[in-house]
């Protein structure tokens, strides 16, 4: 497996992880929209401050690669996470997943992913997420 390493996020990482969310082929892939400097960092000091939320780096050869999550929406525990496009294909985020897994122990989980999305359903299928929807754009997968 992919040696990565998941660290706190810390505000230093910011910017790396703002231009990450902007890259046109990734913001495609995820179906989820990019956010401006002002909203993004915004949004990122309430994750950083609220107890709640795991919020991760995900570190490769000494490189911030991205970022994995998991809090909790309505009724539901979810994770998420985004790796950078220089990253891609490495097994970064099924590496990622699996180590969150590992230190995160509420059960069940859920992730929402776009359809299209074919690298993001096998990283979800390799760490024994199964698919319990699939709605017109967007799959809910679960591990129980």
């Amino acid at each position: 497996m992919t040696k990565i390493l998941l660290r706190p996020v810390v505000e230093s990482d910011l910017p790396v992880l703002f231009e990450q969310q902007l890259e046109p082929e990734a913001v495609a892939m995820s179906a989820y929209p990019s956010k401006d400097r002002g909203d993004f960092m915004r949004h990122w000091e309430g994750i950083m401050k609220d107890p709640n939320i795991t919020a991760r780096a995900i570190i490769y050869k000494g490189k911030l690669a991205g970022h994995i999550l998991c809090w909790k929406e309505k009724y539901e525990q979810r994770i998420g996470y985004w790796v950078g496009k220089e990253f891609w294909r490495r097994g970064i985020a099924s590496a990622a997943v699996a180590e969150l897994m590992s230190q995160v122990k509420i059960r069940p989980l859920y992730a929402h992913v776009a359809n299209h999305n074919a690298a993001s359903q096998r990283v979800l299928g390799k760490n024994g997420f199964s698919l319990l929807d699939e709605g017109a754009k967007i799959s809910v997968w679960r591990l129980a």
